[in-house]
């Protein structure tokens, strides 16, 4: 596949080994996608939120596959703005023997800022957006589930 943007990028065909990793809960409108292409495919979740006086992104909560390590992970997160919960989630998996070099971050709207944080901190790791914008939409979870 060619980019708009003119870069090549080979892609991903399904293959025996994969795994999905929501960021609850606004990762969890991808699943539905991901199984249409992948039907068997497992799928891990891990809940992070902002600690309400430091605002630092703070992990709650993760399961995933008991051999996580041995698979390409699609870590799936709709909307990335700073880009802090993506950094602590790949935190978590590289803690679960995951390396950085099979983590694919799947997003749709992203912003510069948040884009360039995850790349510096996470150079092997591939980051795919289909959009990127100076300001993110946001309430993407409460809208697509319909809690807004």
């Amino acid at each position: 596949v060619t980019t708009p943007t003119g870069h090549r990028y080979e892609g991903v065909r399904f293959e025996k080994g994969n795994c999905g990793v929501s960021i609850m809960r606004s990762g969890e409108a991808m699943e539905q996608g991901l199984r249409d292409c992948c039907r068997s495919i497992r799928i891990g979740k891990i809940l992070i939120q902002s600690d309400e006086e430091t605002q630092r992104a703070k992990v709650y909560y993760a399961k995933f596959p008991p051999d996580i390590y041995r698979r390409k992970v699609l870590l799936m997160y709709p909307i990335l703005s700073t880009g802090n919960a993506v950094i602590e989630a790949v935190k978590v998996l590289l803690e679960h023997g995951v390396q950085p070099s099979v983590i694919i971050l799947l997003s749709l709207f992203s912003t510069p800022h948040g884009a360039k944080s995850i790349i510096q901190e996470f150079p092997e790791m591939t980051t795919l957006t289909t959009e990127a914008h100076p300001v993110a939409p946001t309430h993407f979870g409460q809208k697509y589930f319909g809690t807004d």
